[in-house]
This record gives C-alpha cells, sequence and structure tokens, in this order.
C-alpha cells in the first residue's frame, strides 16, 4: 500500500488515502508519486493537491496525517505546532520548547504559560 495526503491551499493535510499496489505497480517514491497522484485526481477531482508520505519515515521526514502541514522547502511534512513558544528545528523538521526537557528520572510536562517544564507528580499505587 501507498500513502496519498491531500493537501488544502496553506499545505495542510485535510485527507489520507491509502492505494493499492497494483496502482503503483513496482515503483517506488518518487516515481510512485506521480502515479498516485494522478489515480487520487482521478478519483477526487484535478484541482485537488496530493502528496505521498512515507510510513518508514524514508522521505518527507516522516509518516504524516491528517493536521500536518507540507514544507515544500524542506520537502517535508511537519506536525501540528504544540505550542506558539515552540520552533521548527528545519534539520529534522520537528517543534522545539524554547528551553530543553530535564534530563532524569521523572516525568515533566511543558507549561506554556510559565515558559518551562514542571514535573508531573507520580500518581501510581
Amino acid at each position: 500500500m501507498a500513502a496519498f495526503l491531500e493537501l488544502n491551499s496553506d499545505n495542510v493535510v485535510i485527507q489520507a488515502i491509502a492505494i493499492n499496489d497494483d496502482v503503483i505497480g513496482d515503483k517506488v517514491f518518487p516515481e510512485s508519486e506521480e502515479i498516485g497522484v494522478a489515480f487520487c485526481k482521478s478519483l477526487y477531482g484535478e484541482q485537488t493537491n496530493w502528496k505521498q508520505t512515507s510510513p518508514d519515515g524514508l522521505f518527507r521526514k516522516r509518516y504524516a496525517g491528517l493536521g500536518y502541514s507540507y514544507d515544500a522547502r524542506l520537502d517535508a511534512f511537519i506536525p501540528p505546532k504544540p505550542y506558539n513558544s515552540w520552533v521548527l528545528n528545519p534539520v529534522e523538521c520537528v517543534w522545539q520548547a524554547p528551553i530543553e526537557a530535564p534530563v532524569d528520572n521523572k516525568s515533566y510536562a511543558w507549561d506554556e504559560d510559565s515558559m518551562s517544564w514542571k514535573e508531573i507528580p507520580y500518581s501510581g499505587n
């Protein structure tokens, strides 16, 4: 199966479909994308915009889904931004907090209001 994503005018993923391998044949990315995009447009209209995503992350950085955005300059899918203060790492195409998370045996969550990592109390029995 090959995975294809429809993008809206802002390059945000709005639909995901899987295409049987018999449609793509023995082609691999990037050749498979041209065939898959043509197939998707035949189903959903010529005005639609499609990109192929990689379940194993071999191209476009990751397996993308609804809400992800496509950056043509980086040729990568980027997950939704979790917080306004986070910045994009253009090499890995992931969002990073402005302060690194503590590295210890505790769990932390980002607190946007205080712009810091807050410890998540252990609630085990």
